[in-house]
């Protein structure tokens, strides 16, 4: 059923919604999708905390008023999860959440795919079935959820009276043309609730995204005490931008959105970085362009106290006290605009004209003293002498496709004062030798981000030495002709100290990384798609946390948080078939990086990820399209939880070396041991027992042959057994200053040797040695080895295992029952006190067994069950 309510604030669609809670209707699951979807979470919200208050009112008498917020959404699981917390279900509970949650990234699955947990689903359902309650609920998902999954009450046998009023809520700042489409995805819903965004007027509007923005303050730590209206007028910026550009495909400046709020002076104080990329994140409009074209924006502009005015081509300009101001027009004409108002703060104006851009009116900047934010398309200006030189508030210079119009006459010697104020510089197609001459740049003391598309190589960085001194951000990419490299570019990064992004991509033409880029000690994102000459990536400092290098090219758009560029704008395919020279990529000793995107390295040969934080190494989103990758390195990477190979896309895999141990540094690079015939070494050594589901499944589907393996399951930092590594001094990898914990091998029995002095062999003999290409050691400081033995670590050992080591450890016993040990031929088990059966069951067969050492197991009452065969040699 669909219902539509007649309300014009929040006030009033919560009276609205309590009015339905008392009909006499079975109704238990209602919709409502706010005003075309805006303001649904705020009314919500209201709900929630106007309710407890109503008690006197039978109807809306309940025992419970549970508010769950899933719009930064996760998973299916999340939302059971944010039941339980309402609840304050007992901690051994959301224990099992953690729990299930752990395994699952042992396992490689992914976020998305994590359902709810049904014996969890049990309690909630015990916690709540005796009682009366109303659930509010915010869903961040596209598709609506069964809650009765979770543990609600919602069954035919259960209270009728109960109540669950939810919202699709992904982003608050939603509108949409038509209620249909989210009809369509109802399917446990009884009642759908809406109304209709265009009986607003346009302060009845901008109160409701009021309210919104009391929401996100009251959600974000960081943004405390920060008054809503600033929040507000954020949120109305951005939807402003929208209007301008999401039509103009060509402008990506929306992007562009957390500079425009500081540089325009909105948002403003020291947090203001910190509010503004938090802001960044929460304000993502979703808006149809007809409802957005139609009525809203220009709702807004009729009203006298309208903050922004948008000029089109059927516009005619009238004067006004605006702040933010776009123009857009296909003639050469500002539509009568003869100079920008003084009140402007924002200043957009696009030509959308191929050919001959038309020159800004004389005059035109001559009254701008509040002007911060400063956008020009396909205009022509002098680049000797700009009319906008005299800006001297202006933060923001932002320039594409503009020409110099050498018929201007200016003064080569006049004073720019616009670029002592300046905060961020973006030129786009726009050659402008000029600004970015050394005097220039060093005019711009205040420069925080600096970004040069299509008109300077990588090869400018070194231009940029001793200069610049607060940039943080530098963006050179997509440069359309080869540029001589400088002598001086290798130590271009030596003093940029607050640097936190690089973007070099499209820079095909370079065919190394400056070494200076190690001194860039507070850089965390690093982007170089598209950089097809590069041979080698290493050096990088230990601050990284991202990084990405996508063969394919560059992304249609960047963003501006220091993250990886969003998967919507990756290319997927090319045209030209380029190579992709780089064969080696080293991240070693990056030690904050997390996320990773690697594409289309066709000649990918060696990673090496040591030391780094990365949690789950997936072939299938993160490193994709590397066929010829051959050495993988994951040393020292103690946040490790899964490999998840698509054994396809590494088919010439032929060594991988893991070591999840605290502390431990490679100093040196293994190579591939030449005497071995094998297609595939895995050398690995891991703390926690679960990750050899990894390295199972890597194993057990390697189609190309027999696979060596040496596998130690300890914590231990001096085990037995070390794993070889042969090396040279030119195959030295991470920082000079790393310090190498040095893995000695120690002799078994070594304590009762130095206690009776030299004794005969015979008496206190040495375990026998094993050179097996196929062997696992269990050993002390491991974790989960019990419950992994009836699993992955147990599959391993029990039918690829030539040789096991087994000492120092609290098991009970070594390998689960009803099993047959087809490879084994060499066993050792020493110095495990619990250990009662060796080998417990009946039905066992040891086809290959040939030397089986047992001592020191001070609870054994058997080694092999009865029933056990061997064979006879």
């Amino acid at each position: 059923m669909q219902t539509t309510l007649h309300a014009q604030d929040v006030d009033e669609a919560t009276e609205k919604l309590f009015f339905v809670i008392q009909l006499e209707y079975n109704w238990r699951v209602i919709c409502f999708d706010g005003w075309n979807g805006f303001g649904a979470s705020a009314v919500l919200r209201s709900v929630a905390a106007v309710l407890p208050s109503r008690r006197t009112t039978p109807k809306l008498w309940f025992d419970k008023t549970i508010f769950v917020d899933c719009s930064k959404w996760k998973n299916r699981r999340g939302v059971q999860r944010a039941i339980a917390e309402e609840l304050q279900i007992d901690h051994s509970v959301m224990a099992i959440l953690d729990k299930q949650d752990e395994d699952d990234d042992f396992r490689g699955h992914h976020e998305s795919e994590r359902h709810e947990i049904y014996s969890v689903s049990q309690v909630i359902y015990r916690t709540m079935r005796d009682i009366k309650f109303v659930m509010i609920f915010l869903n961040g998902g596209d598709e609506e959820i069964d809650l009765g999954l979770m543990g609600i009450p919602l069954g035919i046998y259960d209270n009728n009276n109960n109540k669950v009023i939810w919202t699709f809520n992904r982003s608050c700042l939603t509108m949409h043309h038509d209620h249909s489409e989210v009809a369509k995805k109802l399917r446990y819903t009884q009642d759908f609730l809406h109304c209709d965004i265009r009986r607003l007027t346009s302060s009845e509007f901008r109160e409701l995204l009021h309210q919104l923005a009391a929401t996100m303050v009251a959600c974000n730590p960081c943004m405390l005490g920060i008054d809503p209206k600033i929040i507000a007028d954020c949120c109305l910026y951005e939807l402003f931008l929208h209007y301008n550009f999401h039509n103009f495909s060509k402008l990506g400046w929306v992007s562009h959105a957390c500079n425009y709020w500081i540089c325009n002076a909105i948002i403003q104080g020291d947090r203001a970085r910190d509010i503004s990329n938090a802001l960044h994140r929460e304000i993502n409009w979703k808006c149809d362009a007809s409802l957005l074209d139609h009525h809203v924006l220009k709702m807004f502009m009729k009203h006298s106290e309208s903050p922004f005015l948008v000029i089109k081509d059927d516009d005619v300009y009238e004067e006004g006290p605006y702040n933010w101001i776009s123009v857009t027009s296909r003639d050469a004409e500002v539509h009568g605009m003869k100079a920008i108002p003084a009140t402007a703060s924002s200043f957009f104006l696009a030509f959308e004209i191929s050919k001959h851009p038309p020159a800004l009116p004389d005059e035109f900047f001559d009254h701008c003293s509040k002007l911060g934010v400063l956008v020009l398309y396909c205009c022509s200006f002098s680049f000797a002498s700009p009319s906008f030189l005299e800006c001297r508030g202006l933060r923001f210079l932002g320039l594409d496709h503009c020409t110099d119009d050498k018929t201007i006459g200016g003064e080569n010697h006049a004073v720019w004062l616009c670029l002592y104020s300046l905060w961020v510089l973006d030129l786009r197609y726009t050659d402008w030798n000029e600004i970015l001459s050394k005097e220039m740049l060093n005019l711009m003391k205040s420069i925080r981000e600096l970004n040069i598309e299509g008109v300077r190589g990588w090869q400018y960085t070194a231009e940029l030495q001793g200069r610049l001194p607060n940039l943080q951000r530098l963006r050179i990419i997509k440069p359309t002709c080869q540029c001589a490299t400088s002598e001086d570019v290798d130590n271009s990064f030596t003093d940029k100290k607050c640097m936190e992004i690089l973007d070099l991509t499209g820079n095909c033409h370079m065919k190394i990384l400056p070494p200076s880029l190690s001194k860039a000690c507070s850089l965390r994102l690093i982007v170089l798609d598209g950089c097809n000459e590069l041979e080698s990536v290493g050096g990088l400092p230990p601050s990284l946390e991202s990084f990405s290098f996508n063969g394919y090219g560059a992304a249609s758009k960047w963003t501006q948080a220091i993250e990886l560029p969003l998967e919507q704008f990756r290319p997927s395919s090319t045209i030209d078939n380029k190579d992709i020279r780089v064969s080696k990529i080293s991240l070693a000793g990056c030690k904050q990086l997390e996320n990773l995107f690697l594409c289309w390295l066709l000649n990918l040969v060696e990673l090496d990820l040591s030391g780094t934080s990365i949690k789950i190494l997936d072939f299938k989103t993160m490193v994709v399209q590397v066929p010829r990758l051959k050495r993988l390195f994951l040393i020292g990477c103690k946040h490790l939880r899964a490999i998840t190979f698509l054994h396809e896309s590494v088919p010439d895999l032929e060594l991988l070396c893991v070591d999840t141990r605290a502390g431990i540094v490679c100093p040196l690079r293994p190579s591939i041991s030449k005497n071995k015939p094998t297609r595939l070494q895995v050398h690995g050594v891991v703390v926690d027992a679960r990750l050899t589901h990894s390295l199972w499944n890597l194993i057990f589907n390697y189609r190309q042959g027999g696979v060596h393996f040496n596998i130690h399951v300890t914590s231990s930092p001096v085990y037995d057994g070390i794993i070889q590594f042969e090396a040279t001094s030119k195959d030295m990898i991470g920082p000079s200053d790393q310090e190498s914990l040095q893995l000695i091998p120690t002799g078994r029995y070594s304590d009762v040797v130095g206690m009776v002095g030299v004794a005969p062999m015979q008496a206190f003999p040495q375990p026998p040695t094993t050179k097996s290409d196929r062997h696992v050691e269990i050993a002390d400081g491991s974790f989960y080895v019990e419950r992994e033995l009836d699993v992955a670590l147990g599959a391993l050992m029990e039918k690829r295992a030539e040789s096991l080591h087994v000492h120092d450890v609290l098991v009970r016993a070594i390998i689960p029952e009803y099993k047959s040990w087809v490879e084994l031929r060499w066993c050792c088990v020493e110095r495990c006190p619990k250990v009662d059966t060796v080998f417990p069951g009946n039905s066992f067969e040891f086809t290959a067994l040939e030397t089986l050492w047992v001592s020191d197991l001070l609870m054994a009452r058997r080694i092999v069950s009865k029933g056990s065969r061997f064979n006879r040699y």
